[in-house]
Formats: C-alpha cells, sequence, structure tokens
C-alpha cells in the first residue's frame, strides 16, 4: 500500500471501484507471505554472516534513535513528530536520561517520495540507530527493507501503510488508517445515506474504500462512492461537485461526504463549502490527521462545514488529561515551537512510540542497549502501559490479532469524536475496537 501514482487528469481513475477493491484486497492478502518470507530472509542473513540487531548499540551510555517525517513538500507535511522526538530526548537528558542512558535522536526529512524514505532508513543503520521512533511515510516498502537487513525495529510508525502491519520488525502503537476508517464506516453505516469518499489518487489510497466499506457493511449500508484526487491537487471542485451530487442524492435520507486526504482535505473543504450552497445539506466525517481542531479552527469553527462531523481517532481528545504528560514537555522544552501541535495524531503517535521505547530501555538496566535487545525485549511479552491513551500494548505472536491481512496488528481499537460548536469532543466514552470489521474487510 505504499507509493504514488501519476494522478491522471479526470477526477476518477478509468478503473472501476470494483477493481480498485479487488486490487487493493489483493494486496493485502499477501501479509502472511510476505511475513513468511521475511523470516527465510532473516535466517538466511544470518547463516551468510550477516548478525541482525548487531550494527547499533548504546555508546558510552548514549542511546541512539531516528524518527523521520516529510516536511516542506508538496503533499503531507509532519514536521512535528522529529520536532516532538527532538524536544522528548531533551526532557530525558535533562531529568538523567532514560534509566541512565542519555537519549540521541536523529532526525530525517524523507521528502514523500521513496528514494527519501530509502535514504533516512540508510542514515539510520549508518548512524548505528537501534530503533526508528514515532515516524511517518507512505513509502514504508522502501525504508523498512534496509531496516530488516541490519535488524532494527521500526517503532511506531503513523500506521499509514500495510507494510507497517507486515514487517516483523516494525511494532504498531495504532490500528493505522485500516481501523480508523473502519471505525467510521461503523458508525456512519448507522445514521447516512448516500456515502462519497474523497480519498487520494495513489496505491496508498486504493485500500481506504475497501476498509470505509468493510465499517458501512457492518451497518448494514451500501457501499461509499469512490472518488479519487490528484494529491498535490490545489482545487478539488470537480470532486466536491460530484460528492455533493451523490451524498444528496436521496431526499429523503442525509446522505454524507467523508474526505481523507490528509493535508489536502483543507482544498476539498474550501471547494465544497464555495458549492454545498446549491444542494440539500450534508454530513461530512472523516479520520483524525485529515481533520484535527487547527483545521477546524481555520474552517470558520461552528459556523464552518465540520460542524456535526464525525471523526474517528486512535487516541483520546487532545482536550483529555491524559495528554497532560505530553504537554508538559512541549511547554518546557519546544514551547513556541509552531511545529509541535499537541492536537495532531503525528505528534501524539510520536509521543507514544517514545512511552515504548522508554519502557524497553528501562526494561534491559544498565547494559548495552541494541537493537536486537530492543526486539527481544518486545518479542518476549514486554508490556507497555501509556497512560490510557491507547490499551496496554504487547507484541507477543498470542497477542496479534486475527486480521490476517494485516499481521502485526495489535491494537484495533479507536475513539469516535464529534464537532460540536467548533469543538472536537468525545462523541462517547472510551475505545471500540473494529477487529472484526476489519476482519471482514480482508475475507472477501
Amino acid at each position: 500500500m505504499t507509493g504514488r501514482r501519476h494522478s491522471s487528469s479526470s477526477s476518477t481513475s478509468p478503473r472501476s471501484q470494483d477493481s480498485v477493491r479487488k486490487k487493493a484486497t489483493t494486496r493485502v492478502r499477501t501479509a502472511l507471505l510476505n511475513a513468511g518470507a521475511l523470516v527465510a530472509v532473516g535466517s538466511m542473513a544470518t547463516a551468510c554472516g550477516v548478525i541482525p540487531g548487531t550494527t547499533g548499540s548504546s555508546v558510552n551510555g548514549t542511546v541512539t534513535v531516528m524518527t523521520w517525517a516529510p516536511d516542506k513538500t508538496s503533499a503531507t507535511n509532519k514536521p512535528g513528530m522529529p520536532a516532538m522526538a527532538r524536544a522528548y530526548a531533551r526532557y530525558v537528558n535533562a531529568h538523567g536520561g532514560i534509566a541512565g542512558h542519555k537519549l540521541n535522536v536523529l532526525t530525517c526529512n524523507e521528502n514523500n517520495d521513496f528514494v527519501g524514505a530509502a535514504r533516512c532508513a540508510r542514515t539510520a543503520v549508518k548512524d548505528k540507530a537501534v530503533a526508528v521512533v514515532g515516524s511517518y511515510s507512505q513509502y514504508a516498502s522502501s525504508s523498512l527493507s534496509p531496516l530488516e537487513s541490519a535488524g532494527i525495529p521500526y517503532i511506531g510508525g503513523y500506521g499509514l501503510t500495510d507494510d507497517e502491519f507486515k514487517s516483523v520488525l516494525s511494532y504498531p502503537v495504532n490500528g493505522g488508517q485500516p481501523a480508523l476508517l473502519a471505525g467510521l464506516g461503523e458508525e456512519l453505516g448507522k445514521s447516512c445515506g448516500p456515502v462519497a469518499l474523497v480519498r487520494p489518487d495513489t496505491i496508498a489510497g486504493d485500500q481506504l474504500p475497501v476498509l470505509l466499506d468493510a465499517g458501512l457493511k457492518a451497518g448494514g449500508h451500501a457501499d461509499a462512492t469512490d472518488l479519487l484526487a490528484p494529491e498535490d491537487a490545489t482545487a478539488l471542485d470537480q470532486q466536491a461537485q460530484q460528492a455533493l451530487q451523490k451524498a444528496a442524492s436521496n431526499p429523503q435520507l442525509k446522505g454524507c461526504v467523508v474526505p481523507s486526504l490528509d493535508e489536502r482535505t483543507g482544498t476539498f473543504m474550501d471547494s465544497f463549502r464555495r458549492l454545498s450552497d446549491s444542494y440539500p445539506a450534508v454530513r461530512t466525517a472523516s479520520v483524525l490527521g485529515s481533520v484535527d481542531q487547527s483545521v477546524i479552527d481555520a474552517s470558520g469553527g461552528k459556523s464552518g462545514p465540520y460542524e456535526g462531523a464525525y471523526v474517528t481517532s486512535w487516541y483520546p481528545e487532545a482536550t483529555d488529561a491524559r495528554w497532560d504528560p505530553m504537554k508538559k514537555v512541549i511547554s518546557e522544552e519546544a514551547f513556541g515551537d509552531n511545529r509541535i501541535d499537541p492536537a495532531d495524531a503525528g505528534v501524539q503517535t510520536t509521543w507514544i512510540a517514545y512511552a515504548v521505547l522508554t519502557k524497553v530501555i528501562e526494561s534491559l538496566g544498565n547494559g548495552d542497549i541494541t537493537a536486537q535487545a530492543i526486539r527481544s525485549a518486545l518479542d518476549n511479552g514486554l508490556k507497555v502501559d501509556t497512560g490510557g491513551l491507547t490499551p496496554t500494548l504487547r507484541w507477543r505472536f498470542q497477542d496479534l490479532t486475527a486480521v490476517v491481512d494485516f499481521p502485526r496488528l495489535i491494537n484495533s481499537d479507536v475513539t469516535l469524536q464529534v464537532v460540536h460548536d467548533g469543538r472536537l469532543v468525545g462523541a462517547r466514552k472510551g475505545f471500540v475496537n473494529v477487529g472484526k470489521t476489519l476482519e471482514n474487510a480482508t475475507s472477501e
């Protein structure tokens, strides 16, 4: 589910929706085969004298890790993730390190392309990082291969690609895009008329309709209309018009429009707002990452198009007291750094990923912190309590969910939020588990 396609000039792909779904489903059905192949490759590497995990270790008590994300590109940017990682390192080092170990965080701009992603991974190997932590890339296939060759674990990726849920060296902390779309579909299936999904015209985007439709079907709803948008579009009037036409096509049922375009969601909503007065009222819904509080504020707050919208997230709302320790670190070590938004899902994921790393280092004590030691701790049942921001995390084989197409998935919980009076608040208490829906999404 990685990589970027060249977008066509038309608003929708010439392929039929069924073809898109079948291809996406076929790609994710290779999960177990890929995982097995990776184990075989690892065994061959060991036999040839390359011992995974020996390329990096703590030096003079310093643990070196890397965090990467795209910045200053024409597509989605996540500068807050490396910035959060650096702030976390400054904070723990100012308080004696982690179990006496100083934390050295390397950062890398992966530039939203497969070359940049691979370059960041090779730099992590070259600079002897023992883990890559809390990172974002839609080109995980390019970045994970060098890490796998060196035995370097990938902890807390953003969950954008299915590769992050296949590699035996990946330790995800959330359910990624699969959980968000499935959870949103479950909710919309209960209350929406016709549904239109607007998503990127990329390989990564091809899987989104499969997942949203699985959730809709769980609510007895028909599939969504799948509308494709160029990843670097500066205007999306045609897609907005098509979405409105579909969502408003049944006058007896209020339809829903679901933009899932990351940073380009705002571009879509600009077009949507200009055109929506010509159609019956419809509801909007999305996933965190495409919509957050800053986006809602910029679009007009309670008078904007997101009012009443459902938004699925992996975590509690940003105002929840469970985020206070993260906000304390930001306040003390990154005050005034406008790259770090505590409501950003990427920043939140980086925070949780470093909580995992911290727990691992503490469990290993005063010895050398190697990539192999980190993997061993995670594989052998280390529990990580994230203070209620996620369920307790653990990556043993028996902790993996029964979602065959995502064999590394351990956390299929999401939260449901809603925009009320211009504020993103919890729509219900606690988490909703979408594991069963994800199983159905990949069993066609």
